[in-house]
């Protein structure tokens, strides 16, 4: 095998790998971008919970019976 050959083999692997990289990078960022979104609903429904409730402490933060 001459060098040029391998040198073509390589970039062409190199080049194979990038594309592969870059879908995994663009459907990380969607799934990002998805869980972002729902993080804010959901801090939305909480603060909103919590203003209904008044004063309450939420279940989740209070001692349990036995402290």
């Amino acid at each position: 095998m001459d060098k040029l050959q391998h040198l073509e083999e390589g970039i062409a692997h190199l080049t194979r790998i990038l594309d592969e990289l870059s879908e995994v990078v663009a459907t990380q960022d969607r799934d990002i971008a998805r869980l972002k979104s729902r993080v804010g609903m959901l801090l939305e429904r909480e603060a909103e919970r919590e203003a209904d409730a008044g004063g309450t402490i939420p279940l989740a933060d209070q001692r349990p019976p036995h402290w």
